[in-house]
């Protein structure tokens, strides 16, 4: 699985879906360029070092974020308090990009934990 793939998934999206999808792929890969992209679970997913480190999805009313860890999710339980959040990921309006900082944050502590 490539980034050719997880472009076929954001590209099947209708709007305005792909383009919020676009935009947070492109903020991940600010962030941290050397993250590796691949579909699993049928959805988009970075790897950092071999693991699976974050990822995200798209439903049919919401998108979702994932830093595949519940300590990071626990962490960062303040700053996800306005989304409907679980133990590994949360929620977020289709037509909304997350904040930068928000993903800098999750992504940073995400990281860190993979060493």
């Amino acid at each position: 699985m490539s980034e050719s793939e997880v472009t076929a998934y954001i590209e099947a999206l209708e709007e305005p879906k792909r383009s919020t999808l676009l935009a947070l792929r492109q903020t991940i890969l600010e962030i941290e360029p050397s993250l590796e992209q691949v579909i699993a679970w049928n959805t988009p997913q970075f790897k950092f070092k071999g693991k699976y480190a974050i990822g995200f999805a798209a439903f049919k009313k919401h998108l979702t974020f994932s830093p595949q860890s519940a300590q990071v999710m626990a962490d960062h339980e303040n700053q996800l308090a306005d989304y409907v959040a679980s133990k590994s990921s949360f929620q977020f309006a289709v037509d909304q990009p997350l904040p930068k900082a928000l993903v800098a944050s999750l992504m940073k502590a995400r990281l860190e934990e993979l060493g």
